[in-house]
């Protein structure tokens, strides 16, 4: 079943690079800590992405933005990537990071915890 999700192969290795990140750094840094090793990972693993980009937010079928926010990373022009460094995730965050995909018409995300002892992650598909 895992062979068939989208964007599978990179998703999987974004995560093998974030378990490697926290793996070395452990927990209890701030989230800026993580995104930089992250991208170190990331570039190693020779990953095309972008790192806190300002990402145009669309609403409906509006072809012009209504805004921005900075995304933490936009992987191979595919996957969102929402980095936390908190003790437990939230739905809130869950919430937050599925509303990200949908301002950036985007189908794929990642949400990574580096603050809890083991690194959590939380693959999120945008169903249109």
């Amino acid at each position: 079943m895992e062979e068939n999700l989208k964007h599978g192969d990179l998703t999987r290795t974004i995560i093998g690079c974030a378990f490697e990140v926290h793996k070395f750094l452990g927990n209890g840094f701030q989230e800026v800590i993580y995104q930089r090793a992250l991208a170190y990972e990331f570039r190693k693993a020779g990953l095309d992405f972008a790192r806190e980009i300002e990402q145009e937010i669309f609403y409906k079928e509006l072809e012009e933005p209504i805004g921005t926010r900075r995304a933490d990373f936009v992987v191979e022009g595919k996957v969102l990537v929402e980095l936390k460094a908190l003790t437990k995730l939230e739905d809130v965050h869950m919430a937050q990071a599925l509303n990200y995909l949908k301002a950036y018409r985007l189908e794929i995300g990642l949400l990574l915890n580096f603050g809890s002892k083991s690194m959590e992650f939380k693959r999120l598909i945008l169903s249109r």
